[in-house]
């Protein structure tokens, strides 16, 4: 009995431990978002450009972004972007959606994807950091 009680507090900070490892870093999103960047901005002043701004992504509609030119099928996908969405979305957008114009080969790594999605949602629709 005296080695179990014991061996609890070294139980439950491996379990706290284990369950850091899988936790959002918005840090890491950040460096992931480096493969967006180059079609997409985020920030107060976020332009659209290849592809539509970022900010306010999550809730948003899909294909609603004012001033950018969706294909038919972003436009016609009746999409709620949430974070289920989004992750499947990005591991291969034509899959998802297709007929899509993104070209984009997809993030495939579950914790990338958190990552990324973490650091999107720190952005309003404004592209004010909450």
């Amino acid at each position: 009995m005296k080695s179990m009680l014991a061996s609890a507090p070294i139980l439950a900070a491996a379990l706290l431990l284990g369950t850091s490892a899988h936790a959002q870093d918005v840090s890491a999103g950040e460096r992931s978002f480096n493969k967006c960047r180059a079609c997409h901005q985020l920030g107060e002043t976020a332009k659209t450009t290849i592809g539509p701004v970022l900010n306010g992504l999550f809730g948003r509609s899909s294909g609603s972004v004012e001033g950018y030119s969706y294909s038919p099928a972003n436009k016609a996908a009746g999409l709620t972007w949430d974070d289920a969405v989004f992750a499947d979305y990005i591991k291969d957008p034509k899959a998802k959606m297709p007929g899509t114009k993104m070209i984009f080969v997809g993030i495939k790594n579950e914790q990338e994807i958190k990552d990324l999605t973490a650091y999107l949602k720190q952005f309003d629709k404004d592209g004010k950091k909450l």
